[in-house]
């Protein structure tokens, strides 16, 4: 479908609206992940029905929350359709008991993907390994793109994964994915996100690249030591640094290694 031909994205209904925290199911506030403020503030969080992103410094408690948001969508920790939940650790720290998640009543998602770059080659694996032990080792690549995930670099199984396996009208949580990608491949999952929403998902993202921060019209929560606020492109620290550097990178680094 044309840009120009889409319905606006504030005309649908997302499949999540918000986050709450049940704070009657908190017995410690000092225990991880409790103790991190953007946790503490969750109840800030209102889902756009199509982008929403999470950014802030390591340890912020993006990857926390997000892991949450998955094993609430009947997830394992590595990730892919809930069919291959075939790690169940909870790292969220129990926050996922603590969470009151509110689905839409009108839209339904096709499926949920819970989507890590740093796990990708755990979960193409499994896929593999899935395969073989049910006769369907070859065929069923067709959903991969026709090509095995792990005959291709970690960025190419992770934009396959993206581009032929991601399904309309569903829901998507991804963990930085970024990490996988070069900047020119970023681009591409820019493109490939805006197809998604044109097609009825919904993505849940959390990123450091001021490259995958810039899709237009998201909502974007900055989470740091105050909690959670939501923020603009052009405030974020993610773009104000890399502007800074590639402005006048000889200054930047002259500071930085002096």
């Amino acid at each position: 479908m044309p840009i120009r031909d889409r319905p606006p994205k504030e005309a649908r209904n997302g499949f999540l609206e918000y986050l709450a925290l049940r704070e009657d199911g908190i017995d410690d506030w000092d225990r991880f992940p409790f103790c991190i403020p953007a946790v503490r503030d969750l109840n800030k969080i209102v889902f756009h029905p199509a982008v929403t992103f999470l950014v802030g410094e390591n340890g912020s408690g993006k990857s926390t929350i997000l892991e949450a948001i998955a094993i609430r969508l009947g997830h394992g920790e590595t990730g892919g359709p809930k069919a291959h939940n075939f790690n169940m650790r909870e790292l969220d720290g129990g926050l996922h008991d603590a969470m009151v998640m509110k689905h839409s009543y009108i839209r339904k998602p096709a499926e949920t993907f819970f989507m890590r770059a740093e796990t990708v080659f755990d979960f193409t694996a499994e896929i593999e390994r899935e395969m073989r032990e049910h006769a369907g080792y070859g065929r069923d690549f067709r959903n991969y793109g026709g090509k095995s995930l792990n005959e291709r670099s970690h960025g190419e199984a992770f934009l396959a994964i993206v581009q032929h396996r991601f399904k309309d009208e569903s829901l998507f949580v991804m963990d930085e994915p970024e990490a996988a990608l070069s900047p020119i491949r970023q681009m591409t999952l820019l493109k490939e996100i805006d197809i998604l929403v044109s097609r009825g998902c919904q993505l849940i993202v959390a990123t450091h690249s001021p490259i995958v921060l810039s899709y237009p019209d998201a909502t974007i929560y900055a989470l740091d030591g105050a909690g959670i606020s939501e923020t603009t492109y052009e405030a974020t620290e993610h773009f104000q640094i890399t502007k800074s550097f590639i402005n006048n990178p000889k200054s930047f680094l002259h500071r930085l290694l002096d």
